[in-house]
């Protein structure tokens, strides 16, 4: 079936929340009946792996996918808000933990990992070799508070650096636009963002980024139309098929 990808305003969908769960089927084990709709909640460094995840999913379960990546945090926000929505998937443990304090998540899985790069515009003009080439140079992150600007800062520190960003981006994502587009001489993104931009960019490896670890984690919404589908999609991303997806994608394991 033809799954969409699509950044929801959750916000306006906040007065359906109330009715989320009366439309809920689940098979004799937990699982769902075939058919239905789904909507994944996701960190935007996921965009493209969970849209190859997807085709396989939407397959078995004759069901219909529909993402909205973006923050992490913005999006563990809105849900724990009551905004609808079936499974959510940071890429922290932070940003999940605000949907779990506010008791709409079922149990947490960490289903992937990843590491911090620099990305530069294909044939790399600026000529960044490293994080000491940042200094003077026109570079971008993510912002503070989002999981991928944390990590950066982190890395950042281990390493001594103290160069300031031209920009602070909302997400993963819009810091990888600005490099593609020559807006940036570099930018600190995910391995698997280097990976689905290959063509567009030249990745360059942090030497110990390792030791800063993000780690993806994953749950059902108690608001979930279809929780058995829900579940079910979790239980897709951690298994070993979508693992060895994920890991084509760049992603380590949990």
């Amino acid at each position: 079936m033809k799954r969409t990808l699509t950044a929801l305003s959750l916000a306006l969908l906040l007065p359906l929340a109330a009715c989320g769960n009366d439309d809920t089927t689940e098979g004799a084990d937990g699982g769902s009946d075939s058919g239905g709709e789904l909507t994944v909640l996701a960190a935007a460094s996921l965009t493209d792996v969970f849209d190859q995840l997807a085709g396989p999913f939407e397959e078995e379960h004759d069901a219909t996918v529909t993402f909205s990546f973006g923050s992490s945090t913005d999006l563990a926000e809105q849900v724990a808000d009551g905004a609808p929505g079936d499974v959510l998937a940071t890429a922290d443990e932070t940003s999940m933990g605000i949907a779990e304090d506010a008791g709409v998540t079922g149990d947490v899985q960490t289903f992937a990992t990843n590491v911090l790069t620099i990305v530069v515009p294909k044939g790399n003009p600026a000529g960044i070799e490293s994080l000491d080439d940042l200094d003077g140079a026109t570079w971008v992150r993510c912002a503070d508070e989002v999981p991928c600007g944390k990590v950066a800062l982190a890395v950042l520190d281990d390493n001594g650096i103290t160069a300031e960003p031209a920009s602070l981006e909302e997400d993963v994502r819009a810091t990888l636009d600005k490099v593609i587009s020559g807006e940036a001489d570099a930018g600190l993104v995910y391995a698997t963002d280097a990976v689905a931009a290959s063509d567009d960019v030249d990745a360059i490896e942090i030497p110990g980024a390792d030791a800063e670890l993000t780690s993806y984690y994953a749950a059902t919404l108690d608001q979930a139309g279809d929780s058995g589908l829900a579940a079910d999609w979790v239980t897709w991303i951690t298994s070993e098929e979508g693992q060895s997806i994920l890991g084509d994608a760049g992603f380590g394991s949990p």
